[in-house]
């Protein structure tokens, strides 16, 4: 399993709201986090607006993992959510779920579905 941990949108937005998570500071200071473009696009807009310059520049900076979207497995992984009932789970967090088992990347997140989806998928949850 590679070393890397993929950090949702949901723990950089709480850390940006001055939220201490020292999951997230250990790991920044161990150099093991990567994103990919979805999380990108769902954080830059907001930090172009509020001209954090050095926050996106620091974000761009980290190793960018290639989504390859397999979108049958994306229609696999939600028929077994509805099946366990995990309702409500969007497409972005299916393809971070896709993402992380096929590229064996560790998960940061503060997003319940990811807990409630381990039940049924394998894949690793930093804290967990």
């Amino acid at each position: 399993m590679s070393n890397l941990i993929l950090v949702d949108s949901s723990v950089w937005i709480s850390y940006f709201r001055g939220e201490e998570n020292s999951d997230l500071e250990r790991l920044i200071e161990q150099d093991l986090i990567c994103t990919n473009e979805l999380i990108l696009t769902e954080l830059i807009p907001a930090l172009k607006l509020n001209q954090q310059r050095g926050i996106i520049e620091s974000l761009e900076s980290l190793p960018i993992i290639p989504l390859i979207i397999d979108w049958e497995v994306m229609r696999q992984m939600q028929a077994e959510n509805l099946k366990k009932g995990v309702n409500k789970v969007g497409i972005p967090d299916l393809m971070i779920l896709q993402q992380v088992i096929e590229e064996n990347l560790h998960l940061l997140t503060l997003d319940k579905h990811f807990k409630l989806m381990r039940a049924s998928f394998d894949f690793s949850l930093v804290g967990e």
